[in-house]
């Protein structure tokens, strides 16, 4: 019992601090141009260990990978985003970085792997590309308003690039984030931005909100950078879990991916269902709990999470954050939703 909880202590602050070991040491991730990442995968059969069931909550578990490179450069993956067809996404690492790549399936259609990945460093506004995890820790990631979003923490702020992000050029804009700036802290901020579907009450407006920081209601400060309902709102934060990716289902509502790891819990994840109906200017929004798992479930520090359509199935695909440590892994897991 003692080793475990050394274990969950030391897992807890790699999480918490973003820490990156190889071998021991710590590892400063950076590329100055294209790199092609090639990557392995070992399938997740069962998401509960040592059980053969596959429904969880309003969940479905598909399958899953496990993901490994020698690359120094591989992991630390924050966010996915799927294109239309369901089989190419663009990521972020938390480093600075884009990663372009296509899910593999096997004969049963269940995941198998990822094809090489195409990683490219962010320019700043200055069209530098080696700044450093200090100004360029990128968390979110969504396609919208022509390009590409990405959120950051550190240097709190929403950029937006050309899309494909990988094209030469500078980021096109720094959109204004309405949360006041005193209330996001550091290494706990802009994990989530989330673009609504076009035909919701939202028209395709920008979502953003805040990992772990606390407004003085103690709930976790968001808002709606665009459009008819543009403004600030607040996410109702419960059971000390943090927001650390969201997504819409093809109805409106809001998925929210959330995370926690403490002495006390351990590491949980879970996903929150807000009604698309809630979301408004001055409101604090809660939802029901679709899915909660801890680590007796396939689970490690999960960051992100998109839905994609598939056979006429909404689907949802989650990754985590291995932090490029030794203890952690690069997981992605696919679930199908079940009403």
């Amino acid at each position: 019992m003692l080793l475990k909880k050394k274990i969950i202590a030391l897992l807890c602050a790699l999480i918490a601090t973003g820490i990156s070991l190889i071998d021991g040491k710590e590892q400063v991730a950076y590329a100055s141009g294209v790199e092609t990442i090639a990557v392995t995968s070992r399938p997740i059969d069962s998401f509960r260990f040592g059980a053969d069931m596959t429904r969880f909550g309003q969940l479905e578990f598909i399958g899953g990978i496990v993901m490994h490179s020698s690359h120094p450069l591989f992991g630390a993956l924050s966010s996915i985003r799927f294109r239309s067809d369901g089989e190419t996404f663009l990521a972020v690492m938390d480093s600075g970085h884009f990663v372009e790549g296509r899910i593999e399936r096997d004969d049963k259609g269940r995941l198998s792997g990822v094809s090489p990945l195409k990683v490219t460093p962010m320019t700043d506004r200055s069209g530098r590309t080696d700044r450093g995890k200090g100004s360029m820790d990128s968390e979110g990631l969504a396609f919208g308003l022509g390009g590409v979003l990405v959120s950051f923490e550190g240097v709190h702020r929403v950029d937006l690039y050309p899309d494909p992000a990988t094209a030469p050029g500078r980021l096109l804009r720094t959109l204004p984030i309405l949360i006041p700036r005193g209330l996001l802290h550091n290494n706990r901020s802009l994990e989530t931005v989330v673009v609504a579907p076009e035909k919701s009450a939202l028209k395709g407006a920008p979502l953003i909100v805040a990992e772990d920081s606390l407004d003085k209601d103690g709930n976790l400060p968001a808002a709606i950078l665009e459009g008819p309902l543009k403004g600030r709102f607040a996410v109702r934060q419960t059971d000390r879990y943090a927001v650390t990716d969201g997504a819409f289902l093809p109805g409106g509502d809001l998925l929210l991916l959330e995370r926690r790891f403490n002495m006390h819990d351990g590491l949980g994840m879970r996903i929150r269902k807000i009604a698309a109906t809630s979301l408004h200017p001055g409101a604090v929004v809660d939802g029901e709990t679709m899915i909660e798992a801890d680590l007796s479930y396939q689970i490690d520090n999960m960051e992100g999470l998109d839905v994609i359509t598939r056979d006429g199935e909404t689907r949802l695909i989650l990754i985590s954050d291995d932090n490029r440590s030794i203890l952690q892994r690069s997981l992605m897991l696919e679930f199908r939703l079940r009403h």
